[in-house]
């Protein structure tokens, strides 16, 4: 695992902190252990720490009454999460799962108050944090309303790439149906339309872009 003094000053939320600041921080850091499948925490619970993810990939996922759980979002290495009870006192919003076997830096949400109290003007790292939340919101909504099945399958299947045309997903397929937000048939059927066209080939879990620029225009 990469040190945490190191992966933390790579956040948009920590970078600004001088060291000393930057230690208080770190001496009531834990590191938190998951294995595949396992939930963090829970839609409900009392938030009162943030998380940076050091290795593996969190789910957050959203309960519904009337169907199983959805993926909504995945968060990657280096990626920073739980930050929204820091404005008032809230409850979680979401489930956070391991969907591999996970390493997280959990933060206290009093050591980053103290941080900002001692630098003020880290609050346009936080401003700057929700700004981009409501950006993938928004662009979440417009994939939903301007984008087929296929369309948000390729986008998808694009971002979990990051930009490798060789690469594991190490989502069972009801949970890459989540997070298209479509059902497991659909994207199924999708996915084997995109290997029959030569855009991808697929081994179990790993998968192989042939066809980038096509897969960006379908995505676009």
């Amino acid at each position: 695992m990469e040190d945490p003094r190191q992966l933390l000053a790579k956040t948009a939320l920590f970078n600004a902190l001088d060291e000393e600041t930057l230690d208080v921080v770190l001496n009531e850091l834990k590191v938190i252990n998951l294995k595949r499948s396992k939930d963090l925490f829970l839609e409900g619970d009392e938030a009162n720490t943030l998380y940076v993810v050091a290795e593996g990939r969190i789910a957050i996922v959203k309960s519904f009454v009337d169907r199983k759980d959805s993926m909504v979002a995945l968060i990657e290495p280096g990626d920073l999460f739980g930050e929204m009870g820091l404005f008032q006192h809230q409850v979680r919003s979401a489930t956070a799962r391991a969907v591999e076997h996970s390493k997280l830096l959990e933060v206290p949400y009093p050591q980053i108050k103290r941080a900002l109290e001692s630098k003020p003007s880290l609050l346009w790292a936080l401003v700057s944090l929700l700004a981009q939340r409501l950006r993938s919101t928004d662009e979440a909504l417009a994939d939903t309303m301007f984008l087929d099945v296929t369309g948000r399958t390729a986008k998808r299947i694009l971002e979990i790439s990051s930009d490798s045309d060789s690469f594991v997903i190490p989502l069972t397929q009801e949970e890459l149906a989540g997070l298209v937000g479509a059902s497991r048939e659909r994207v199924n059927k999708t996915l084997a339309s995109f290997v029959k066209s030569g855009l991808l080939d697929i081994k179990d879990r790993h998968y192989t872009i042939l066809d980038r620029p096509k897969l960006e225009q379908i995505s676009s």
